[in-house]
């Protein structure tokens, strides 16, 4: 059990040892961030990929993220904090619903192989063209859940993936989980880019860690010819790293592949062969795992 220092409640709880309390608090919130402060302790990196704009496709670099990393041999799972669309579960061909651990106590994520496991709410649903009708304290309160009732075990990697936009799951997740390093994703045209400046501005509101910037479908490579076309022109995301000071994480083109491997709910880096996205995933993954271990560095230094 973690101590009160790493309570969100501390402040205001009689229970506080800083206060003069034994620690001991019966608040069912401050023990609920109890628990999720213990269970982040065993996750060393908690990547959040998340994008002021739709479409942007967050969830094909979340998921093919993390398999690539799943793949190099690293301890991963992906939170899926999308509750009205949520489609990892699809893009992984996850089809089992959410069990339980031997002492009934804890939830058990959906695992796609040795190295990766899934928790979405799709995964709970035993309908899945079921609608989510829930507003922002009752999602808010389900991203609580699946940190503090889910056994994810020692992790190197959680990936969170997020729906558009920066609202309650946004909120909620920096909150939650403050150490968080968000990657932003945005593709190379002026219509996503502008929507993308938005999520950059509220994540340097929100003072949150940003590890850097990802350009999805950045191009498009021809299957016959293997000739690149600029099919959304290409850049846009590395200007935009640039300008705000970030770090460019990495392009990923426009590849037929995808679509192929998404509609058979497999991860494009898992394919057999070579082609343009599977290589740009798995550079992206290893530029992720350098960087998010150079910040933990940094994050770790005295006086940094």
């Amino acid at each position: 059990m973690s101590s009160c220092s790493s309570c969100s409640s501390a402040s205001s709880c009689p229970s506080s040892t800083g206060k003069g309390g034994d620690g001991n608090c019966n608040d069912l919130m401050a023990r609920q961030d109890r628990i999720i402060a213990a269970t982040l302790g065993h996750i060393r990196h908690k990547i959040f990929v998340m994008s002021g704009k739709g479409g942007v496709g967050k969830s094909s670099v979340t998921v093919n993220t993390a398999a690539a990393l799943a793949r190099r041999g690293f301890k991963v799972g992906i939170l899926d904090v999308d509750m009205h669309g949520p489609s990892v579960p699809n893009l992984l061909g996850l089809t089992s619903t959410v069990e339980m651990d031997a002492g009934g106590e804890l939830m058990l994520p959906a695992a796609y192989n040795e190295n990766l496991s899934v928790i979405s709410m799709d995964s709970l649903l035993q309908d899945r063209d079921q609608a989510i009708l829930w507003r922002g304290p009752k999602k808010s309160a389900a991203i609580r859940q699946f940190i503090a009732d889910v056994k994810w075990g020692e992790l190197d990697f959680l990936l969170i993936d997020s729906p558009p936009g920066t609202g309650d799951e946004h909120m909620t997740v920096l909150k939650t989980i403050p150490d968080a390093l968000c990657v932003v994703v945005t593709t190379p045209q002026e219509i996503s880019l502008a929507d993308v400046r938005k999520a950059v501005n509220f994540l340097q509101y929100a003072n949150a860690n940003v590890l850097g910037v990802v350009e999805n479908m950045s191009g498009l490579v021809c299957p016959h010819c293997h000739k690149e076309i600029d099919l959304f022109k290409k850049g846009g995301g590395e200007e935009l790293a640039q300008h705000y000071g970030l770090r460019f994480l990495g392009a990923v083109p426009l590849d037929p592949a995808t679509v192929v491997a998404a509609d058979r709910g497999v991860p494009v880096v898992y394919l057999e062969g070579e082609g343009p996205a599977k290589s740009s995933f798995l550079a992206l993954a290893d530029a992720i795992a350098a960087a998010a271990d150079n910040s933990l560095e940094v994050l770790s230094t005295p006086n940094s």
